[in-house]
């Protein structure tokens, strides 16, 4: 399933109201429309090589979550054409903080340099994130940030680098 461009070319956002307002979650949109239109995000946000590692670790007891974030998350959320997808990797960005998520903040610190944020722009979130998630919690995120640069530094790529430590999400 594609998904339709839905902006009007004088904003570059969304149309209010649109018939794809909704992502690949449109009336009469199958199941697996949704969880195959969630799987190519997230392919495209997370790397095939984290997304295939996740569904490989999938065993019975897992494999409702897998299913359940492809769909709701990449499928219902992140195909949404209302913000961009670095608006929404900031979004995630700020919550890994709140709430102390430090693996999934360096996955979704890659995955914001894949949806086109750069250092400086990941840098000014964090700094954001001192002031309304707390100090104690950015220096941890700042620290966290800087350990996914210098290993993509030692890749010597910005593209997200997949290692043993990242969560199979």
């Amino acid at each position: 399933m594609s998904l339709p461009e839905t902006s009007s070319p004088e904003r570059g956002t969304p149309e209010p109201g649109g018939p794809e307002r909704n992502g690949v979650v449109q009336p009469g949109a199958t199941s697996q429309e949704i969880y195959d239109g969630g799987m190519k995000v997230r392919r495209e946000v997370l790397g095939a090589v984290h997304v295939d590692r996740a569904n490989a670790n999938k065993d019975s007891f897992t494999e409702d979550f897998q299913d359940m974030i492809t769909r709701i998350a990449w499928g219902g959320i992140w195909t949404r054409p209302g913000i961009s997808r670095q608006m929404r990797s900031a979004v995630t960005i700020t919550a890994m903080v709140a709430h102390g998520h430090w693996e999934e903040l360096a996955m979704h610190i890659r995955a914001a340099i894949t949806n086109g944020l750069s250092r400086d722009e990941i840098k000014e979130i964090l700094l954001q994130t001192a002031i309304y998630c707390g100090v104690p919690s950015a220096n941890t995120a700042f620290k966290t940030a800087q350990q996914v640069f210098h290993s993509m530094d030692t890749t010597g790529t910005d593209a997200p680098a997949r290692d043993a430590a990242t969560p199979p999400n």
